[in-house]
This record gives C-alpha cells, structure tokens and sequence, in this order.
C-alpha cells in the first residue's frame, strides 16, 4: 500500500509528458483514387511496340462475401496515337480498393476503360486472381482495333549456350 501511494505522489509531482508531435497535413495532399484515365501522344505511332504494365498488388473486394481479393495484372498494349498515362493508371487500380467485384467483371470492366480512353491497336490484360477456396482464377481478355493486322513474328535461330569449356 505505501508503494502505491509512493507511485501516486511521484506521478503527481513528476512534470507531464508532452503529446507526440504529430506531422502537420502537407500543402499538396497526397494522390488520392480516381476513376480518370488521362493519356498522352504516342512518341512512335508509326510502330508498333509493346508496353507492358505489371500490377502486382492489385486489391478488391468479393460483392458476396465482403473478403478481400488480390490479383497480379498484365497489361500489353500496342498503342495507336494515345498512351495511357502511368499515374493515372496506377490511381485508377487504387479506385478498385473498397469496391465488390466479380473476377471477371472487374477484368474486363478495366479493358473496356483503357479502350475508351486510347482505343489501341492490341490490348491483352492478364489477370492472375490469388486462391480462394483452393482455386486459383486466371482472365485474360482482349481487344483488336478493326483492320489492325499484327507484324509476322520474327523467328531468329537458336544457340546453345555457351560455357567457355569444349
């Protein structure tokens, strides 16, 4: 008992703690989600090129269960006069965080979106969904302007590796 009544009479007559500083809201807020796609001109739309993007946290949620969802995406796309603008995709996926979507709805509702925006020759989006259940789920779709016809493959010939040793 006098222990605790020491403890008291100390914690009185000891000066109080200062809160934490907390840091201060910054001028230009941090980027926040967005539906918005900007784009910009395509430096080379006399070629055709491939640019692929790698979403690999992408994050949703089941419109069912209300669990949370992952995915790893691909996107290639040969793009026609317009690119889509990294940023804004990246703020784009974010938008995805807190909303219920079906694996397949999710996937092609984003291809659609891309389209829109920059209507490209080629779009394939590759979506690797994490297991669930014990199944994983893989969607791919695709979208081909009318009239684009891919280059021929070039086909190089094969070495074998070569080890420094004969």
């Amino acid at each position: 008992m006098a222990k605790t009544a020491a403890r008291q009479k100390q914690a009185k007559s000891a000066p109080a703690k200062p809160a934490p500083k907390q840091r201060e809201m910054p001028p230009n807020p941090p980027s926040a989600p967005s539906k918005e796609l900007h784009v910009f001109p395509n430096p080379a739309p006399q070629r055709d090129y491939v640019i692929q993007f790698q979403v690999p946290e992408f994050t949703c949620h089941c419109p069912l269960t209300g669990q949370p969802d992952f995915a790893h995406f691909t996107i290639d796309m040969i793009c026609d006069e317009l690119c889509v603008e990294l940023k804004s995709l990246k703020m784009y996926f974010w938008s995805y965080r807190n909303e219920g979507a079906f694996h397949e709805k999710v996937t092609n509702t984003i291809l659609d979106d891309i389209v829109k925006v920059t209507d490209p020759r080629f779009i394939r989006i590759t979506a690797k969904w994490y297991v669930r259940g014990g199944i994983y789920t893989n969607v791919v779709v695709e979208h081909r302007k009318k009239g684009w016809k891919p280059q021929p493959a070039v086909e190089l010939p094969r070495h074998a590796a070569e080890t420094g040793m004969l």
